[in-house]
């Protein structure tokens, strides 16, 4: 019963983690990502669908993104929708390449991206220490089902206790790398 808890608990946090990592990667560096286009829809053929379905997206060098559409008519609508999505990108067409160029960003610009970071970050501890209330909650309704002793219970927690604190630090590192390369000139 108990590792079952602990497992799921992990789990969750895991998962709050890894949205974290994807929502980091919306927040625009000054290096070129190839996820910052991903929430970019195209319209093709009547469909809005993510640009990664009618296009290859690679990063040509650290400040360019080249976008290879699959069919060439495709070139102009690809154009349009980059532009749509306020990124604060402007795509330059050379033949049948998007070249993406990523502009260099300001100072204040990058102390307010920090900034989200930072909010985004404090957002993924709240749902880990919520996943640790959860948990324990459920070890505490066991106790009072009588199905475990109060020794399990304290160990229990603290096993909870280590894996949130893990997880954290696990958070604190990944704000650190963010802040790191938002940071960079």
């Amino acid at each position: 019963m108990i590792s079952n808890i602990q497992k799921d608990a992990s789990e969750r946090m895991e998962k709050s983690i890894a949205s974290l990592g994807q929502e980091l990667t919306k927040v625009r560096t000054g290096r070129a990502s190839t996820g910052i286009l991903d929430q970019v829809k195209v319209s093709y053929y009547g469909q809005d669908v993510p640009l990664s379905q009618v296009a290859s997206v690679v990063v040509e060098d650290a400040r360019t993104l080249n976008v290879s559409p699959w069919e060439k008519q495709l070139i102009g609508d690809i154009e349009k929708a980059i532009m749509a999505a306020n990124l604060g990108l402007n795509p330059a067409t050379n033949g049948n390449v998007i070249r993406v160029p990523m502009p260099p960003l300001t100072e204040e610009r990058r102390r307010d991206l920090v900034k989200v970071v930072k909010a985004e970050g404090e957002n993924t501890r709240i749902a880990i220490r919520n996943i640790r209330r959860d948990a324990n909650n459920s070890i505490r309704q066991l106790l009072k089902d009588k199905e475990v002793t109060e020794d399990e219970v304290k160990k229990a927690e603290d096993q909870i206790q280590k894996l949130t604190d893990q997880e954290i630090g696990k958070v604190d590192e990944i704000l650190k790398q963010k802040e790191a390369d938002l940071m960079q000139v």
